[in-house]
């Protein structure tokens, strides 16, 4: 399966201002893509790319006063296999102390977790379920029942704490959430960032967007979990990974600024002929 990726964010810059973006695929799925997904800024300035502490890639460049874009498109090749096929019931939690030390930082609190006002709540409501897997899945399980989405309901400051006290939120409070539940109960949980498709799912379709769920460690390995959906999904595509939001976002911005636009787009290209990549105004 083939598809269709990118994004388009036009601010408006009252001053030069720095800018560090994190809208390029992840490492794990560069070899995937049919060209690199690399960052257009209009008007041209120059890019410089790295790479931060959690092997995400990003762009940092300073933008112009005025109107800039930004724009990122490529294809990626995808199975076209629902997400649910990661799925391995039978993984077990590895004891902290068993622990790799590279995961143990995604075991404390961090900007939007805080794991010590949910420590006790998240024994309360999950310490008599069984250890592993089916620990994660009822932690996914209440976060999804509990808060209710609603683009309405974006607050850039909202914390998991807040989250879980106001019962509604957007996918990334619905992840942060679950990955303060996760580490308050002992099991290594990070905040992922990509792209979600709705490819195979009966229309009518919301909006593309940038989404977020989880990975935590189980068995010896990173599996994902997506609390705001809690559903298998196909296409989804890692963009960048960090203990929360603060570590992975999109934009961050050295200044004032206003987002202007802000378009996202993942769909299936339904034959072999050359996209036609499609262009804002």
């Amino acid at each position: 399966m083939r598809i269709l990726i990118g994004s388009e964010l036009t601010f408006e810059f009252p001053q030069p201002t720095p800018v560090v973006a994190l809208l390029a695929v992840h490492s794990s799925r560069v070899s995937d893509l049919e060209a690199p997904d690399a960052l257009a800024v209009s008007p041209s300035v120059r890019v410089e790319g790295y790479r931060d502490e959690f092997g995400n890639w990003c762009n940092r460049f300073l933008a112009p006063a005025g109107m800039v874009s930004l724009r990122t498109r490529s294809v990626i090749r995808d199975s076209g296999r629902w997400d649910s096929g990661q799925a391995e019931t039978s993984a077990s939690q590895t004891m902290v102390h068993e622990l790799p030390a590279e995961t143990l930082q995604f075991l404390l609190g961090s900007r939007y977790c805080e794991t010590d006002l949910l420590s006790e709540t998240a024994w309360k409501l999950f310490g008599h379920q069984p250890l592993g897997w089916a620990r994660v899945q009822a932690v996914v399980d209440f976060v999804n029942g509990h808060l209710t989405f609603g683009y309405e309901h974006s607050r850039s400051t909202r914390t998991a704490w807040e989250a879980f006290n106001e019962g509604r939120g957007v996918c990334r409070d619905f992840a942060h959430l679950a990955v303060t539940f996760c580490r308050c109960l002992n099991i290594p949980a990070r905040y992922c960032t990509g792209y979600i498709s709705d490819i195979g799912l009966p229309p009518p379709h919301a909006p593309q967007d940038f989404a977020a769920w989880i990975e935590v460690y189980l068995g010896g390995r990173w599996h994902m979990f997506d609390p705001r959906n809690n559903s298998p999904r196909i296409g989804r595509v890692l963009v960048a990974r960090g203990r929360d939001a603060a570590d992975v976002p999109l934009t961050l911005t050295f200044g004032p600024s206003e987002l202007k636009r802000f378009v996202v787009t993942a769909e299936e290209i339904v034959d072999d002929a050359p996209p036609a990549f499609p262009t804002h105004a």
